[in-house]
């Protein structure tokens, strides 16, 4: 152990070397954020690339695109024939068109290709949504179903209008077919006393 100046107070107090090597090195905090380091590379938005980049798949499958490259390509050629000799910048074999051209093909399908990950990826969000609503619709078609049969076999065991109906007619025409007589034993009269007299 050897003594050391411990702080700025000047207090002095006895620490290992050890422990002195390891409160050298500065803690991190995790109530403060890092601090962001430097970067060799350029820093991009990721989504805002992707949307020029659809931007531009989108412009080169118009017919707008193709009439203008057409224009621009009929031009170059008709500028670097009959143009004087001392003003052409592409004579015959057309070297440098062919360059532009193979230049923008290799720019275009790139950028073809980032959109249209871009847009499975939404392809495969939509789908995924597609199908947790379909599955909650079936539920709820499945649910609805069963409840729709528990109403009928309720139904089915209560007595409708109809039925009660029928069944009150019945009981009518059967007292009109036994009479006065028949009537006494369908509905005896109560004893004087009590209803429940003769029960006892």
């Amino acid at each position: 152990m050897v003594p050391e100046r411990e702080g700025p107070d000047g207090r002095d107090g006895w620490r290992t070397r050890a422990h002195s090597g390891a409160s050298a090195r500065p803690r991190k905090r995790l109530d403060q954020p890092l601090a962001r380091r430097a970067r060799l590379l350029p820093e991009w938005d990721p989504d805002a690339f992707g949307r020029l980049s659809e931007r531009i798949a989108r412009f080169l499958g118009t017919g707008r695109f193709i009439v203008w490259m057409t224009v621009v390509v009929i031009l170059w050629v008709v500028w670097n024939v009959s143009a004087p000799s001392d003003l052409r910048f592409d004579n015959y074999p057309f070297i440098f068109l062919t360059l532009m051209l193979s230049l923008q093909a290799s720019y275009a399908a790139p950028l073809i290709l980032l959109a249209q990950n871009r847009q499975d990826d939404r392809d495969r969000v939509n789908l995924e949504q597609d199908r947790k609503q379909n599955e909650r619709s079936i539920a709820d078609t499945e649910y609805l179903t069963r409840e729709i049969a528990a109403l009928r076999i309720g139904l089915g065991e209560v007595a409708t209008r109809d039925w009660l109906r029928s069944e009150l007619q019945d009981l009518v025409r059967e007292l009109h077919e036994r009479g006065t007589d028949g009537a006494r034993t369908v509905f005896p009269q109560e004893h004087p006393r009590g209803r429940d007299m003769g029960d006892r």
